[in-house]
């Protein structure tokens, strides 16, 4: 099916699902949509979100895509549900594909999750991890400061690790062996975060699994484009086209060439009658 795939996020960490996804999915055109403009969505009220998410998935439906990848994990545990209900379309989110990797790959059934705060508090990794394996011992950890030592590109250094250290020892102490990278910005924070656990934890790239997953489904339902790729992938956020092609560069471990701003303000108001009527 030769129809591009759209993927949204709050801001640019979505790429890390980007960077995955070209490299499983070679031959499919990607639309991104970074809404850098209202970016942090993990410290928004669960109704703000479900809203966020609805009109972030309306932009990119206007390019008859084939799939929506919801590369926001906060996004992913608040709003899946809203967006399945209001879009005729496969629609695969950042959670379950992290949660099932994770229940798939711990020896001792203890496994963390850090994520945005918004993330945590609705304990969706937890829902989804107890759907594989039966276990009592999820630990999760909010991890608010990580979002912005990535996005200055700070993935290491004293500042980093102490930040790393304080969020993850009680991990540590509770001999987790498996951690669920639960923000799709913290893959860049890998190598660091190996270097605090001791390597004794095993990092789930929820971007990874993601990629993974949609390519399963792609196959599946014969969604999957058997030419090579014609257009170009494209990328638009509603602000900071400028920060967002310079971070997204260090993301994608690609040059950014082309990023666009919209105005999503016009695009709202041209649309509110669409999604006036979605159920938030």
């Amino acid at each position: 099916m030769n129809k591009p795939i759209g993927i949204f996020d709050s801001g640019i960490g979505g790429l890390t699902v980007v960077k995955e996804l070209k490299k499983q999915l070679p031959n499919e055109q990607l639309i991104y949509f970074g809404d850098t403009a209202r970016i942090p969505y993990g410290t928004k009220s669960k109704e703000l979100i479900r809203q966020f998410a609805i009109e972030d998935a309306q932009f990119l439906m206007q390019f008859d895509i084939k799939l929506l990848i919801v590369a926001c994990n906060t996004a992913s545990s608040l709003a899946i549900d809203t967006l399945r209900e209001h879009f005729p379309l496969p629609i695969v989110g950042v959670v379950k594909p992290g949660a099932r990797a994770a229940a798939q790959k711990s020896k001792n059934k203890r496994i963390g999750v850090i994520g945005t705060p918004s993330t945590i508090n609705s304990g969706a990794y937890a829902v989804e991890i107890r759907k594989q394996i039966k276990t009592e011992h999820i630990y999760s950890q909010a991890c608010p400061l990580l979002v912005p030592l990535v996005e200055e590109g700070w993935l290491d250094g004293e500042i980093t690790r102490l930040t790393l250290e304080k969020y993850l020892t009680n991990l540590i102490n509770k001999n987790v062996d498996t951690l669920i990278l639960g923000c799709t910005h913290y893959p860049l924070l890998k190598d660091s975060i190996e270097q605090v656990t001791q390597g004794k934890m095993t990092l789930v790239d929820s971007g990874l699994e993601t990629a993974k997953t949609v390519k399963e489904i792609m196959l599946k339902e014969n969604f999957a484009n058997r030419d090579r790729k014609k257009d170009n992938d494209l990328y638009f956020v509603s602000d900071n086209p400028q920060k967002f092609q310079k971070i997204g560069s260090m993301f994608l471990g690609e040059k950014l060439s082309d990023v666009r701003r919209i105005d999503f303000e016009k695009f709202l108001m041209e649309n509110s009658e669409t999604l006036k009527n979605a159920p938030i």
